[in-house]
């Protein structure tokens, strides 16, 4: 069999991120004790929202985080880094008990994975699962709220505030609802999302204003 050689973007890419992994890598050491009963841990989330330990070299399937109930407890006390610590490398942080569990990502944390429906005060409601706990992490699903990034084709929705407000929907899914976006010559971004026989009209403030909003920060 031969063997075909390495497009050379694709060789780039591969040094590029073989050189940031060892940049962020010799931070740290995973477990260290930085004060008296306190123990840090060091995480990565990638594009389609897989939780790994971040010095794991090979990221897949096989090697990310698969225990429903963990990543719950996980994803749950999520929140932004503002300890002083690791801020710029790691951005945000899981704080369980004594852990800290700095987390740094491909783009968002937040990655939703499927529509599915819930029943909230005993109504029908459709909601976006995120960090592949199925219906343990949910938010509700606000159709009006989808907004492509022009720049990159990616894909948002509202995330819970204190994780910095936004989301990443996972390119799979973004592919589904792309079906429904409506677009008009103004625009390189969609106008319109047609879900559930109903036609909204999509907003994109808030995607800037919770962007800003975590620059500030």
């Amino acid at each position: 069999m031969v063997r075909k050689p390495i497009n050379n973007d694709i060789r780039r890419l591969l040094q590029l991120c073989s050189r940031r992994y060892f940049e962020v890598r010799h931070l740290y050491e995973q477990g260290q004790c930085p004060e008296p009963s306190v123990r840090e841990y060091f995480y990565y989330i990638d594009h389609q929202g897989m939780l790994f330990l971040d010095d794991t070299r090979v990221k897949n399937f096989t090697s990310c985080f698969k225990d429903k109930k963990f990543l719950e407890f996980f994803f749950k006390r999520l929140i932004l880094n503002t300890t002083g610590r690791y801020m710029k490398e790691f951005p945000y942080l899981s704080v369980c008990g004594h852990e800290r569990n700095f987390i740094r990502c491909d783009d968002y944390p937040i990655v939703f994975t499927h529509v599915i429906e819930g029943i909230v005060n005993g109504q029908l409601e459709h909601q976006l699962s995120y960090g592949h706990a199925g219906d343990l992490l949910s938010v509700k699903f606000e159709p009006w709220k989808v907004f492509m990034l022009p720049e990159t084709g990616r894909v948002y929705h509202p995330a819970a505030e204190k994780a910095g407000g936004v989301g990443l929907v996972r390119s799979k899914l973004a592919i589904d609802l792309s079906k429904w976006f409506e677009f008009d010559d103004e625009h390189k971004s969609p106008t319109h999302l047609i879900w559930d026989d109903r036609r909204y009209k999509l907003e994109r403030e808030w995607y800037y204003k919770a962007v800003g909003k975590n620059h500030d920060n």
